[in-house]
């Protein structure tokens, strides 16, 4: 028998102390639902998880930036569908011109109401913009745009491109239309024209038909974003999470 040193005693101690450990890291994992408080936890799960978390983090970012892309794309496409309304009612009063049902007169008051649409036409390719980024000509609604280009995912390459629009009287080549209106609409001219603003609303449509393509582009890119930080999220979930069931026990 040993007096001076108790090793049972110590013995104990050593048991009560780690017990003590054991349940204090129980303790935090239950009350914080995490397995990995901190690196000792588990080294190298910390630093997989804490990727994932920035993998999804980034993702995330990238969804934001997809549906605010599909913001500016509805207004773009809005306004243009607006230009389309004054262009079909411009190709109507030509072909009212273009008639001797309609006198001179009446040809000049046509012409009067082509220049106004034809102004509001300009007016809208200048106030169109996003954040003050301009949509669909440059500000002073002489000139195209810049084109537009998205970051819908997590890289930098991970970009969707919309074209440069220049959706005004120069862009649509309407500019001879703009002076005859300003001017003395003759039942010629009201002819003649009538196959530029036909040529006006197919380029039109083609800068929506871009729109809308670049619209779907991005809600698809969208869309696989989103299941992949379902998938990421849950990948970093059975790394650090907890099991509750395991841990209680």
């Amino acid at each position: 028998m040993r007096i001076n040193t108790n090793v049972s005693s110590l013995t104990a101690q050593e048991a009560a102390q780690n017990t003590t450990k054991s349940i204090t890291s129980s303790l935090e994992k239950l009350s914080t639902g995490l397995r990995i408080n901190k690196a000792s936890d588990d080294a190298s799960g910390l630093a997989i998880a804490d990727k994932l978390r920035t993998q999804a983090t980034s993702i995330n970012q990238g969804i934001s930036n997809g549906n605010s892309a599909v913001a500016l794309l509805q207004i773009a496409d809005k306004s243009m569908g607006e230009q389309s309304n004054i262009l079909d009612t411009i190709k109507a009063k030509l072909i009212q011109a273009n008639t001797d049902t309609t006198s001179a007169e009446g040809r000049t008051s046509i012409g009067k109401d082509i220049s106004k649409l034809l102004e509001q036409l300009d007016n809208i390719a200048k106030q169109t913009n996003y954040n003050g980024r301009q949509l669909i000509s440059n500000s002073a609604g002489t000139a195209a745009s810049s084109s537009h280009i998205f970051q819908v995912g997590e890289k930098s390459s991970d970009t969707i491109t919309m074209k440069s629009v220049n959706s005004n009287t120069t862009g649509l080549s309407l500019t001879a239309l703009k002076s005859a209106a300003a001017g003395t609409l003759t039942k010629s001219i009201a002819g003649a024209q009538q196959t530029k603003i036909n040529a006006a609303i197919n380029t039109l449509n083609g800068f929506r038909g871009d729109i809308g393509s670049t619209q779907n582009q991005v809600e698809s890119a969208v869309r696989n974003l989103m299941t992949q930080a379902t998938n990421v999220k849950a990948a970093e979930s059975i790394i650090r999470d907890v099991d509750y069931a395991q841990e209680s026990a």
